[in-house]
């Protein structure tokens, strides 16, 4: 006989009802009891019909705690676990929703919670809209009033804007894959700056390709910034909540798309008055410099008559200083002219003194001590010259001293 402990018998039923498929993705039907919030913000409860009654836990990360009350008649979706320190089975709830509310309801529900967690509505990603957009690929069917309102919109209000069809069913079966179809066409085009998604208003069955969780996920991955359109101002659907920007109707989304030409017609009119203003005002300062230099300038200008004047005067002083100074010199070159000739030789000369020279090498003699008998001398005077010998030697006594100390 084969004895277990409890911890393996608890493990073994926690294995098995923890991987039953049809026991991990339940809707429950019933009535709210035993609820209990403790400190920290989970919801612990029975939900129960006639005959029997299921423990719930509900973490306080999951939505719908605010419908739980005694007695509430609700609608839960979770999964069975096995709670082993008290032997516990339990649905483990994810989401609650008032009885009554319809399966699509619920499905779109716990699509828009799982989504939500991954991050697709997350308004720090929402991308702001461009103010001139040059291309807008609209993603509907070419057959209905929707493709119609948005390009009567869109002429009226910018027709410089070229609108580019992403052709698509937007209801029945073949919606979902055909949005996903469209999105990634626009986004292989060349330069497409928004995107519009939008259809007509319907019931929840009509506009349930918009929750498919595809055409979620081809809207968040979209290169472009989109706006969504789809249905009546009542109606969300997933698409709306992932999209950048959320319009009630197809007009709307046109108008939210592209500028007013009027209104910027009417702001580039009032922009020019300011330049306009401005221009005139930047002139108007500008003259009055222009004016104030003017002055100015006639102030402080020079005399040119005057200026003329005393330059002539300058020039008279200046030739008469110059002509005395020249005077001057030639005055004073005269006189030295006079003493140079005092002391030219020639005119030494002239007064009958010789130049004597050495014969054999021309040198000067001035000093008998030079010379000896018989040697050749040159004798130039006054005019003319002639060559002579020494045939004797007269010494001065400063001659005699010199010969005796040689």
């Amino acid at each position: 006989m084969a004895v277990y402990s409890v911890s393996q018998i608890a493990g073994y039923l926690k294995e098995t009802l923890e991987h039953v498929p049809i026991l991990r993705d339940l809707w429950i039907s019933g009535e709210v009891a035993n609820l209990s919030r403790p400190a920290s913000g989970h919801s612990y409860f029975s939900i129960r019909d006639r005959d029997a009654s299921l423990r719930c836990v509900m973490f306080r990360s999951a939505a719908g705690a605010e419908r739980l009350s005694p007695g509430a008649a609700v609608i839960a979706h979770g999964r069975i676990g096995f709670y082993e320190v008290r032997g516990d089975v339990q649905l483990i709830v994810d989401l609650v929703q008032p009885e009554g509310v319809g399966e699509l309801h619920l499905k779109l529900e716990q699509l828009r919670l799982r989504l939500e967690t991954e991050g697709l509505f997350d308004p720090s990603r929402k991308r702001p809209l461009p103010a001139y957009p040059r291309r807008v690929g609209v993603v509907t069917s070419p057959t209905g009033s929707v493709w119609h309102d948005i390009r009567n919109v869109v002429g009226r209000r910018y027709p410089l804007v070229e609108l580019v069809l992403a052709p698509t069913p937007v209801q029945g079966e073949s919606a979902a894959p055909g949005i996903v179809d469209a999105f990634r066409s626009l986004n292989t085009s060349e330069n497409i700056d928004l995107i519009i998604v939008a259809r007509g208003g319907g019931s929840l069955e009509d506009l349930w390709p918009f929750n498919d969780e595809a055409v979620a996920h081809a809207i968040y991955a979209s290169r472009a910034p989109v706006i969504s359109a789809i249905g009546h101002e009542t109606d969300t659907t997933i698409a709306d909540l992932v999209a950048d920007h959320r319009a009630p109707t197809a007009s709307a989304a046109a108008e939210m798309a592209v500028p007013d030409r009027r209104e910027l017609s009417r702001t580039i009119r009032l922009r020019m008055q300011m330049l306009s203003s401005l221009m005139a005002g930047v002139l108007a300062d500008r003259s009055d410099e222009v004016r104030d230099l003017g002055a100015r300038a006639l102030r402080t200008r020079l005399d040119v008559d005057s200026l003329r004047l005393r330059v002539d005067d300058l020039l008279r002083g200046l030739s008469a200083r110059v002509g005395h100074e020249m005077s001057l010199q030639a005055i004073r070159v005269d006189g030295l002219e006079r003493r140079l000739g005092a002391l030219s030789p020639s005119d030494t000369l002239r007064r009958g003194y010789a130049l004597v020279q050495a014969g054999t090498d021309g040198a000067v003699v001035t000093d008998s001590a030079q010379v000896g008998a018989g040697d050749p001398l040159l004798i130039t005077l006054a005019r003319g010259g002639f060559d002579a010998r020494v045939t004797a030697v007269q010494d001065s006594p400063e001659t005699e001293s010199r010969r005796g100390s040689g």
